[in-house]
């Protein structure tokens, strides 16, 4: 047996029972993505070891008090955001305890006074909360940004003498400034564009078709909450509107919203059409219009595919009408949200100015807001991109600065898709295919209808060695955004390639505006295939003018397939093109 000095966490999860009964499957796959992708993490960025843990809950040992705390706090502060859109009845939640005190560890497992005093200050707190004791509290006060409540002594369970408790104070900065230092600045609040859904019109006069227009409306609004980087008013506020004929630019105005989206309903027979239209309000403009005609076989079916339709492309559209808007702007009035938007733009050119600008504005975007957490996961996808292009002095570096910048995007939201998303790309190149998957189907759950992360479903596939299932995800990514980057086509023709189709894989390729090296080098492959040595030769020296220093080994080391069956088609590929 050895005895130490130790601190102890001790957590465990509110109702755990009620919960698994309610619903047993969803809480344990909720639960243990809880654990993956926050509590590990912060225990393991805090130098904890996990002692031991049970169905709802765990112990874990710090060396430092500071990293325990550290450690609780942030916990709770990422699990309230988790919760913020959850029922409050089927919210996980937890209680912390901390103590610091002496030990005896024992065959893998922990035991002793001090143990059991973190065990029963964690029975104390409130949920989601943090309670420690007067050994914790007298070590870490005045060293953290955290505020505490003397909650004085308690008389805990099989504990014999009163501990002295203190509740830390979670959600609000704790530490003055020093004598002579200036106070925190107070960060900008992100200006997102607002966007109101008002109640659709049913103009066929049959009151069932009510219950259809109001429910699209909903799920209109629901979808597109999903979109981290919207503000959408809420239905409460929106649907005091309902059967009223209003003048949209007043509406706008007592519900603060730059954009709105109106429609109809109107059911003829078997047959239902459905008109929307996107006004930008400070200009009385109509920025974008639709109708959808469907022949009404299955009335939820329709609402599903219409509602898909409506917020795929509404999102584009938006954002093309802020891009608009930025082009006459000077970049020194650009505020967070519109120097993120900039920045995408300048991204999805993918070339190395237009990358560095994009970096240039993205940081501009984080020191205007430092809390701003879609800004650090698009950060961590510029500067992935650069280090994918090889943009970078220090590629080492760079993804390092990558990896920091998302980490910090998932404490600050960890509901933001494209924080998922773009930590999907990262275990690609990783070759860690099982987190990457993972990644990448909570993205997808978060936002089902994100172009974006739909089109990179296709990639992962294609890594993985289904490249025919690749190839649907990447065109129905097209067809949710009309307006797509153009690199989707080259997203495509990898796919067709895989697939070995490499004719469609070659019409894909030429899709694109400029072809890079990387195009060049699959549409070589594929004419190699295909055994047109002419076509193949004019693309190999198209990639020797672009990349006089190309070395194949050095390239199919960038190329992440899952099997090395695909990475020897491509290898095979590229020597009947004649490129070794």
């Amino acid at each position: 047996m050895e005895r130490r000095l130790a601190a102890i966490m001790a957590a465990d999860m509110v109702g755990y029972s009620r919960l698994m009964e309610a619903d047993e499957q969803g809480i344990v796959a909720r639960l243990r993505a809880h654990r993956i992708e926050l509590i590990d993490p912060a225990i393991a960025k805090n130098n904890g070891r996990i002692i031991k843990t049970t169905g709802d809950g765990m112990l874990v040992e710090f060396q430092s008090v500071l990293d325990a705390v550290n450690c609780a706090v942030e916990i709770q502060r990422r699990m309230a955001r988790r919760n913020a859109d959850v029922p409050s009845d089927a919210r996980i939640q937890f209680r912390i305890g901390i103590n610091l005190g002496d030990i005896i560890f024992n065959d893998n497992d922990i035991f002793g006074d001090g143990v059991n005093i973190a065990a029963r200050i964690e029975q104390i707190a409130d949920s989601g909360g943090v309670c420690v004791a007067a050994s914790v509290h007298d070590q870490v006060s005045g060293r953290l940004d955290i505020a505490f409540d003397d909650l004085g002594e308690k008389s805990l369970k099989n504990i014999s003498r009163p501990i002295r408790v203190y509740r830390a104070v979670i959600d609000e900065p704790g530490v003055e400034p020093a004598p002579g230092q200036a106070p925190k600045a107070q960060a900008q609040a992100v200006s997102k564009p607002a966007i109101a859904v008002l109640p659709f019109a049913n103009m066929s006069g049959d009151a069932e078709q009510e219950f259809f227009a109001d429910g699209l409306t909903e799920d209109i609004l629901t979808e597109l909450s999903r979109r981290r980087e919207l503000f959408v008013i809420s239905r409460n506020s929106t649907f005091v509107y309902k059967g009223q004929a209003v003048n949209i630019q007043d509406v706008a105005k007592k519900l603060g919203a730059q954009y709105v989206v109106e429609g109809s309903v109107r059911k003829a027979g078997d047959r239902l059409r459905i008109t929307v239209q996107l006004i930008d309000t400070a200009t009385d403009t109509h920025i974008w219009a639709e109708r959808y005609d469907r022949k009404l076989d299955d009335i939820f079916l329709v609402q599903d595919e219409i509602t898909t339709a409506i917020v795929a492309t509404l999102p584009g559209r938006l954002e093309a009408a802020q891009n608009d808007q930025l082009a006459r702007k000077k970049p020194s009035n650009l505020a967070a949200y519109e120097s993120v938007l900039a920045a995408k733009v300048l991204h999805h050119r993918s070339t190395r100015e237009d990358n560095a600008r994009a970096q240039e504005l993205i940081g501009q975007a984080i020191g205007l807001d430092p809390e701003y957490g879609h800004a650090y996961a698009w950060r961590g996808c510029i500067l992935g991109q650069a280090w994918g292009y090889g943009w970078c002095a220090d590629r080492e570096a760079a993804f390092v600065k990558v990896e920091a910048d998302l980490n910090r995007a998932l404490m600050l939201d960890d509901n933001d898709a494209d924080v998922h998303r773009i930590l999907a790309a990262v275990n690609i190149t990783r070759s860690n295919f099982e987190r990457a998957r993972y990644h990448q189907e909570r993205a997808l759950a978060l936002n089902p209808n994100y172009d974006l992360v739909v089109v990179q479903m296709g990639e992962l596939l294609t890594w993985l060695g289904s490249p025919a299932e690749g190839v649907e995800w990447i065109e129905k990514a097209m067809r949710l955004n009309p307006h797509h980057p153009a690199r989707f086509w080259s997203h495509l023709g990898k796919a067709h390639f895989t697939a070995k189709a490499y004719a469609r894989a070659i019409e894909a390729f030429m899709r694109l505006p400029t072809m890079d090296a990387l195009a060049h080098i699959f549409v070589a492959a594929s004419h190699g295939w295909l055994g047109d040595r002419t076509a193949a030769d004019a693309h190999v020296a198209a990639l020797r003018r672009l990349d006089p220093q190309f070395d194949l080994e050095t390239f199919l080391a960038t190329i992440h397939y899952a099997n090395e069956a695909d990475l020897q088609h491509l290898r095979d590929g590229l020597s009947k093109a004649g490129l070794t």
